[in-house]
């Protein structure tokens, strides 16, 4: 069987809307935000480069696009590049980028980004901003040195700032989101990143009510869901998780799957009260980060989330392993209830879903350009025109004018 004619390609309801096919465009971190201004409201503004990109990979109707890591606020940022969504400037800029995601008939989630010790400190010491995590626990030489440096020492985010955090910092970021309107949120539980340093124990040693047993680990990111539940709905609420990977300082001395099972279980609850997620997406173990894990490299298998929760569930990480039959595919969507994500062939393949409708080549991602700052790389895989390598080596990110939005 073709994937034309699979389940990928038959509709599916995600929340409150109804996508035409289960083919999803994952969080891919670029780092096309504007970053150059010495006015800090364009710092982590969402670029006219982003606007076309997005545009871009919307052009399937009915599909889902999920952005790259979002900063939910400046205390929770760490890096120069990426977009933030605390500001009325950074709303409006993301409000111009969705309208011309929804002109194409197609949907958009947020992933909320807080980045905790994984953060670099010099870029924390310019913004005058704390280095907070959920332990003094340094993710690496490279970012204790750092901290040295500029005299930044990581420490413990205490129980003030964790309320303030999710009533805050986090509430604010989704208001923004439902005004600038998101079709979802997805929270970025994953890859070593804040809230993922709370679920392990290699990164989180407290002793209060956020530390210690499973439950207490999970405490923090579920006290978050619940809180913004009740801010844009359970239909618009997401959250990301990578069971298996072990990067960023992250490591599992025994199984993952305690821990994942707890929180799954919990988020099944909720479900089961009404509160049903809109959903759940995992990272399998084929991937490690950004690393195509070898065949002998990879660890256990996520069938134990398959099976915990029952919601729609989100699965990515090197779909195309075994292209062209993409049976790995056909397996996991055969539920009825899975969805499979692409990241790194949707940055060279902005037309991926229609490519794989129709069993064409696809074009070969170039990693050395993932995170440069210009647009050679980005945007130029549009094949309706001819682009000069030079010229687009020198095209910047730059604020959304409106003359820009063709809608």
């Amino acid at each position: 069987m073709s994937l034309r004619d699979s389940l990928a390609f038959q509709a599916i309801k995600v929340g409150d809307v109804e996508l035409s096919n289960r083919i999803v465009y994952c969080p891919t971190t670029r780092f096309r935000s504007t970053t150059m201004s010495k006015d800090s409201k364009f710092r982590h503004l969402p670029s006219d480069l982003m606007l076309d990109y997005y545009k871009d990979r919307a052009q399937y109707p009915g599909t889902l696009l999920v952005t790259e890591a979002t900063f939910v606020s400046d205390r929770l940022s760490g890096y120069d590049g990426a977009p933030k969504i605390s500001t009325p400037e950074e709303t409006q800029a993301w409000k111009k980028i969705i309208n011309a995601v929804h002109s194409q008939h197609s949907f958009i989630s947020c992933q909320f980004w807080a980045l905790g010790r994984v953060a670099i400190a010099k870029n924390l010491k310019q913004k005058g901003l704390d280095y907070i995590a959920p332990s003094a626990i340094y993710e690496s030489d490279y970012t204790k040195n750092g901290a040295i440096k500029y005299d930044l020492p990581l420490r413990e985010v205490s129980q003030k700032e964790i309320h303030d955090i999710i009533y805050n910092d986090y509430t604010l970021a989704a208001k923004n989101a439902l005004e600038a309107g998101f079709d979802f949120i997805e929270l970025h539980g994953a890859h070593g990143y804040f809230i993922d340093q709370f679920l392990h124990e290699c990164s989180n040693q407290r002793t209060d009510i956020y530390g210690g047993s499973i439950e207490n680990r999970c405490r923090f990111v579920l006290e978050l869901i619940d809180h913004l539940i009740t801010i844009v709905g359970a239909s618009k609420l997401a959250i990301r998780l990578s069971p298996w990977a072990e990067i960023q300082g992250i490591t599992e001395p025994e199984s993952p799957i305690p821990v994942f099972s707890y929180l799954l279980k919990e988020l099944q609850n909720r479900a089961d009260q009404g509160n049903k997620l809109a959903y759940v997406s995992v990272v399998e173990p084929r991937v490690n980060g950004v690393v195509t894990r070898s065949e002998d490299e990879i660890k256990g298998d996520n069938e134990f989330v398959a099976e915990i929760w029952k919601g729609v569930l989100l699965r990515a990480g090197n779909y195309t392993y075994d292209a062209p039959e993409f049976n790995t595919v056909k397996k996991d969507i055969s539920n009825g209830r899975t969805l499979v994500g692409f990241s790194r062939y949707f940055t060279s393949n902005p037309d991926l879903v229609e490519k794989l409708k129709n069993g064409k080549q696809l074009v070969k991602y170039q990693r050395p350009l993932f995170y440069t700052p210009f647009n050679y790389g980005y945007n130029t895989y549009n094949d309706k025109r001819d682009w000069d390598e030079e010229v687009e080596k020198k095209r910047l990110p730059k604020p959304i004018r409106h003359s820009e939005i063709n809608l």
